[in-house]
């Protein structure tokens, strides 16, 4: 279904790109590919793959807004062995630490499309079935005999891979193990084989390990770790437990940042309901499942009809008819753009400030343990949630990013340079690519520096400073930005 309709589209844009040629007679870029997601050569070392998962590039990206482009980036089917930017430095530089936010990787539906009959998805880990990887049956081997491990409550309740034929609410699938077991090989090649972040004899001090109390995270971060460190020792493995999707341990209470988020979630409300075309579908929708549209709506049937489209399953029929891929689309295309519009309105970069200030000072202050020559905790991995990066991402100023796909990874690198030891660096990786100077505290930093890293101090600063100076107020710190008056 994905494919026949990838196919027509990309038929209809050489018709397109040829009647241009013949009429205009000038060399016009026709990008001809049936991929699910298109590839192009590498350039300088870093493939087009790569750099349009963060910035649009006109050249291969498709003309107009493609909601089943979209889609497919977003489904992340793990396919050729990618190529990334991770652990890029100069010579003379020494990689000190790696900071690994995850969001987790493919995983069943959160809710169900009333009326309709579940999509038939198997949970359980094969080597039959694609996607696969070398190691699946290696992991799974290895997860069962973690029945033991020291996890802290209740992460020790949870199961430590996915096992249900017909997957559970929320189960991470074969696809979402698969993910991470690439992301994690990926990562080892690099910072363990090239870099020696870790001595072959690392020690559980050296890792820090922390997910929230869903299976699929923990799950996910496992599959990650036994792809970074395979057959590791379960006694030097513990996961910390997560309360808050936003991994702000003791400093959840901020009442500014609510506010923000009522007032995001009012901005979303309105695009909605001005969203003729959106309402039109839900309406369809709902006569074909034979409920009140308000249900239909409340039932977020995008989350479902994204599995069925990840999976390659027929969306749901009934008696009244089908939902197909027009419906899809229509919600697919509200959501980009929604992204759009809340790029623009700024409520949810003022919710996104305060929402990652406290990881982003728990990773600071990491670093900063690591730049005294400390040797715990080098290697850092949160496997968190799309509310997790999403803010993440916006606090650091990179609004072009796309929105977190399954198995997303954006990591921040901490290097020494050899020549000058006492200065520090970083680097930061969204899906492979170096977004660094896109930051709002490093996009400048070419034009006044010839170093080709971007200094410790612009992060630390910007944590520390200039993300209150971001909300505007007179803030100075965390405590008083989130309890400030006449907001």
């Amino acid at each position: 279904m994905v494919v026949l309709y990838l196919i027509i589209n990309k038929l209809k844009h050489l018709f397109m790109c040829l009647l241009a040629i013949a009429t205009v007679r000038h060399d016009l870029p026709c990008f001809v590919s049936v991929h699910l997601i298109p590839v192009s050569a590498a350039k300088n070392g870093v493939s087009s793959k790569s750099r349009k998962r963060i910035l649009p590039d006109p050249a291969t990206e498709p003309p107009v807004t493609d909601p089943i482009y979209e889609a497919l980036l977003y489904c992340n089917i793990p396919s050729v062995a990618e190529h990334s930017m991770e652990g890029h430095a100069p010579h003379h530089f020494k990689l000190v630490s790696v900071h690994v936010f995850i969001r987790h990787g493919d995983r069943y539906p959160l809710y169900v499309i009333p009326k309709t009959k579940r999509p038939e998805i198997d949970c359980t880990l094969v080597a039959n079935r694609k996607p696969y990887h070398p190691k699946l049956e290696a992991f799974v081997n290895h997860m069962s005999k973690g029945s033991g491990a020291s996890f802290e409550s209740p992460l020790n309740s949870l199961p430590l891979y996915p096992n249900h034929p017909l997957c559970e609410m929320g189960e991470l699938t074969q696809t979402g193990v698969v993910q991470h077991l690439q992301n994690g090989q990926l990562l080892r090649d690099i910072y363990l084989k090239k870099h020696k972040l870790l001595p072959t004899d690392w020690s559980a001090d050296q890792l820090y390990l922390e997910t929230t109390g869903k299976s699929r995270t923990l799950q996910s971060g496992l599959a990650l770790l036994y792809g970074f460190l395979p057959d590791f020792d379960w006694k030097k493995i513990y996961f910390r437990h997560q309360p808050s999707a936003l991994f702000c341990s003791g400093s959840c209470y901020c009442p500014v940042r609510n506010q923000y988020l009522e007032k995001e979630q009012r901005r979303q409300y309105l695009l909605r309901l001005k969203n003729n075309q959106l309402e039109k579908t839900y309406g369809e929708m709902a006569k074909i499942v034979d409920i009140p549209t308000k249900q239909l709506r409340a039932a977020n049937p995008i989350d479902s009809m994204l599995c069925h489209f990840c999976h390659n399953v027929s969306f749901p029929c009934t008696r009244n008819g089908c939902v197909d891929m027009e419906h899809f689309k229509v919600i697919k295309t509200h959501q980009i753009e929604d992204e759009k519009e809340r790029r623009e309105k700024k409520l949810y970069l003022g919710y996104s400030l305060l929402g990652a200030h406290p990881i982003l000072n728990q990773t600071i202050s990491r670093m900063q343990r690591a730049t005294e020559g400390r040797k715990e905790e080098l290697f850092a991995l949160y496997s968190a949630h799309d509310v997790t990066l999403s803010p993440v991402l916006s606090a650091l100023g990179l609004s072009e990013a796309r929105f977190p796909r399954f198995a997303a990874r954006l990591i921040f690198e901490l290097w020494q340079d050899r020549e000058k030891p006492s200065e520090h660096s970083v680097r930061i990786l969204y899906n492979g690519v170096d977004v660094t100077f896109h930051t709002s505290f490093c996009q400048d930093h070419h034009k006044r520096s010839p170093k080709p890293m971007c200094p410790l101090e612009n992060l630390v600063h910007f944590v520390k400073r200039d993300m209150f100076v971001a909300l505007g107020g007179s803030s100075t710190n965390y405590y008083d930005a989130c309890h400030r008056e006449g907001f």
